[in-house]
């Protein structure tokens, strides 16, 4: 008989990550954020290049047609409306979904934690988010800019080198295709050169990044643009993205059209933009920081598991 009915996670780690969940809301509970739900499924989804989502087909008994709707790669837009609404600092922990994504750091059904600050930044809320870490024994953090960390280690100063010398220096490290936009660039570097790399003997939090890989943040206004935005790694492994968040939707859309317009270039499949998330950010989001949190990384962290199957009870090739 097959032993694949079996979890995979030992009855140690499924008791840590109940462990974990409890200390999250403990922690969020101490600071009077609200915890919230929000849709799974969905009438659109991401535009991000870099994302997959799965879609399903929804029969609505009392409409002719049926809709195709997206299991949600993140709760961000859901609860920007609800920030919109007003109900001030949120969090959730939630089941999100990325196709195409597999492997020793990669499952593609996950847990994620996503936290709303109001009156926050990027670095206030790497501080408060490094209190939260504390509860998890994880040790002070370090912190760096993005342009010192790429030029450490390459020698090329992101936020100005032309492409060609991105180009070059990417194809270095494996990269086969050739005219790829900036983005791809310092992200394929970024991702083989410079990412094993971070938090070895501290975690790391990574701030500032490019203005072509702002995504949801806003830019800073120095003569210098860069989007507001962080990441944290911890053994080579990022753990967390934030973003202190755009707010402006007309810039917000724009920044849509151009990942539809890059889609269509690399044949990728269309995608609806969120009309509602866009109408909250035009009724008016507060100035916040946010952050995604990949719980099953921590679990990671925490244990010294090096395969993300050791901290799921059933990864897909067992679901």
């Amino acid at each position: 008989m097959s032993e694949s009915w079996r979890p995979c996670a030992d009855n140690k780690v499924i008791k840590l990550r109940a462990e974990v969940l409890a200390k999250i809301r403990s922690f969020m509970l101490g600071r009077n954020i609200l915890e919230v739900e929000t849709p799974v499924l969905a009438h659109a989804t991401v535009t991000d290049i870099h994302l997959d989502s799965f879609c399903s087909t929804y029969s609505n008994p009392h409409q002719k047609t049926d809709k195709i709707l997206y299991l949600q790669t993140s709760p961000e837009y859901a609860m920007k409306r609800l920030l919109a609404s007003g109900t001030g600092a949120i969090y959730q922990i939630s089941r999100v979904f990325r196709n195409k994504e597999h492997g020793k750091l990669h499952n593609p059904e996950f847990t994620m934690l996503e936290w709303y600050q109001p009156g926050y930044d990027h670095h206030q809320l790497m501080q408060a988010f490094e209190s939260l870490l504390s509860f998890f024994d994880i040790g002070q953090c370090e912190r760096i800019s993005y342009g010192d960390l790429f030029t450490q280690h390459t020698g090329l100063e992101p936020h100005t080198c032309d492409t060609v010398k991105l180009g070059r220096l990417a194809q270095k490290y494996g990269l086969l295709s050739n005219g790829e936009e900036r983005s791809v660039l310092l992200d394929f570097i970024f991702s083989h050169k410079i990412a094993p790399t971070l938090g070895n003997s501290k975690p790391l939090f990574v701030y500032d990044y490019p203005e072509c890989q702002s995504a949801l943040a806003r830019l800073s206004d120095g003569r210098q643009k860069v989007a507001e935005r962080f990441e944290l790694f911890i053994n080579g492994l990022e753990i967390a993205n934030g973003f202190h968040e755009l707010t402006d939707a007309d810039e917000q859309r724009q920044r849509f059209e151009q990942d539809l317009l890059f889609r269509k270039k690399k044949k990728r499949p269309d995608i609806p933009i969120d009309r509602y998330f866009l109408d909250a950010l035009k009724y008016g989001l507060p100035e916040c920081a946010g952050i995604a949190v990949g719980v099953d990384r921590l679990l990671m962290t925490i244990t010294g598991s090096e395969d993300i199957c050791d901290v799921l009870t059933f990864p897909i090739a067992r679901a």
